[in-house]
């Protein structure tokens, strides 16, 4: 039990990242109830702005200094990607029976995926992304990685800035009326069409953010990354309760947390020996969501309309 406080500490910097993609996806869904499966790869796009805006910067530079503008080369991207999706791929199809939008992003989703290993240079293999230099800090019994406390700053940061923008400015009022009812708030006067671009490109952004939390925990970035990440940001989504702003931070908090432990602990649970360790991590995040699931469909924190965006 002595290594709890480095599981726990995992955990939450594993589910931060986890809750900066899940937003993108619940404040989608809170507006116009799709299922953005091709959030992930919005994800992925973003840290490879981020890397690029890197390696155009002259040999020597501090990283430190780099970041900012990583992150605003990987938001630009992440933004571009996800409005131009919205314009071109999802608002011909509003509408149309569910089924269609879904396909869609899977498509999407695949699409860019692919783009990315055609284009991007020596992206057939995970590209190496830039490290902080040094030691681990020990906080609390547990060795925190320097790149890590990227990720446990930026997520109540984003949470708090996202409560701000959407509790107290004009557009943010716009998304809740939007998403409790949409033909009311346009006839209110509230453009619907700006509300949805807006909400996806700020679930785009925090994607990005994400992504450059991702690349500095684990030193590198790769065109298939957001697959699987994007799966587990919406395990999140939906755990927390997908529509709900704090219930996706809530679900990947949760998510991160529970795969730590599964990894660390299960072997020590007698019969369970051959389910511990990393192979089974994903499998404990997904059983815990269908445990949720099951004792309380409606996620942790449920759909409160007023907080849904």
């Amino acid at each position: 039990m002595n290594e709890l406080p480095q599981q726990l500490a995992n955990g939450l910097i594993l589910g931060a990242m986890y809750g900066l993609i899940a937003i993108g996806y619940t404040m989608v869904y809170g507006i116009v109830q799709l299922i953005n499966f091709a959030h992930g790869e919005i994800f992925m796009v973003g840290g490879f702005g981020a890397l690029t805006v890197f390696l155009w910067l002259p040999d020597g530079f501090s990283l430190l200094t780099a970041i900012p503008l990583m992150i605003i080369g990987g938001i630009i991207v992440s933004v571009a990607v996800g409005t131009a999706a919205e314009r071109f791929a999802y608002r011909p199809l509003r509408g149309a029976p569910r089924l269609a939008p879904l396909i869609t992003a899977i498509g999407l989703s695949i699409l860019l995926q692919q783009a990315v290993w055609k284009w991007y240079p020596e992206a057939k293999k995970d590209r190496t992304f830039p490290q902080f230099s040094g030691d681990p800090v020990h906080i609390f019994g547990a060795d925190i990685q320097r790149g890590d406390f990227f990720l446990i700053l930026a997520a109540p940061l984003c949470m708090l800035a996202l409560a701000y923008y959407v509790n107290k400015t004009r557009t943010g009022r716009g998304m809740q009326a939007t998403a409790q009812d949409p033909d009311t708030a346009k006839l209110m006067g509230i453009n619907t069409d700006r509300i949805i671009v807006m909400a996806f490109a700020i679930g785009a952004a925090f994607a990005a953010i994400a992504a450059v939390g991702y690349g500095l925990h684990n030193g590198q970035v790769g065109f298939k990354m957001g697959f699987i990440m994007g799966l587990k940001a919406f395990t999140a989504a939906v755990l927390g309760g997908i529509g709900n702003i704090y219930g996706a931070m809530l679900g990947g908090i949760v998510l991160g947390v529970a795969e730590a432990l599964a990894t660390g602990y299960m072997a020590d649970v007698p019969g369970m020996e051959q389910f511990g360790g990393g192979a089974w991590k994903d499998v404990w995040a997904f059983a815990l969501l269908i445990l949720v699931l099951l004792l309380r469909p409606q996620g942790l924190l449920g759909e409160r309309v007023a907080d849904r965006a």
